[in-house]
């Protein structure tokens, strides 16, 4: 029989630690209770009927609103959003490892999704789900309006003051102050 070293026992337990933290968090804190704390702590709204892990990578900044049925998943990474942004309904954020920073009074309109990860897809004798994720994160700079069903994907950064359309798939780096359509968006008019 083999002997274990202290390092290889405490390892397990300290996953399953993590694991059944995280699963407190995300399934066993209650909307309201949530709303609440989020509310006390960062004096911004989520909604009850919003789903947002209760995690320390996740930091509101004051006058932040979380619509009702927007999902928010930063277990694994940060994710900051600044003062008076607000979060229409059924947006989905994913931080990834790498997470998402989002600047102060931005607009995110009904089921934006912004997800900061990615599967990787660089072998092909290996299904794709089982190669892993990689995570680069997202960057939205202060006073950006991001139209209904836009998609921000991992790796971009929208600088300050653009407007996206309605639709519109984010993939790189938008500059500053423009009007962006399109999948992959792209700038169609500069605002002065």
């Amino acid at each position: 029989m083999t002997t274990k070293t202290a390092e290889s026992i405490e390892r397990p337990v300290g996953r399953r630690r993590m694991r059944l933290t995280k699963l407190f968090r995300r399934f066993l804190v209650p909307s309201p209770l949530r709303t609440l704390l989020y509310g006390l702590r960062f004096r911004a709204w989520v909604s009850p009927r919003a789903e947002v892990d209760y995690t320390p990578n996740l930091v509101l900044g004051k006058g932040v609103v979380i619509s009702a049925f927007v999902k928010i998943k930063a277990t694994d990474g940060p994710m900051v959003i600044g003062e008076r942004t607000s979060i229409g309904a059924g947006c989905v954020l994913s931080s990834g490892t790498a997470g998402i920073s989002i600047g102060r009074d931005v607009l995110l309109a009904a089921n934006t999704v912004l997800i900061a990860n990615n599967h990787r897809y660089d072998r092909v004798d290996i299904p794709i789900n089982q190669q892993g994720l990689r995570s680069l994160g997202i960057t939205i700079e202060d006073d950006v309006w991001l139209g209904a069903n836009c998609s921000v994907l991992d790796g971009s950064h929208i600088e300050e003051g653009c407007i996206v359309n309605a639709g519109s798939v984010v993939t790189g780096k938008l500059p500053a102050r423009r009007i962006a359509t399109g999948s992959p968006a792209r700038a169609i008019f500069e605002r002065r």
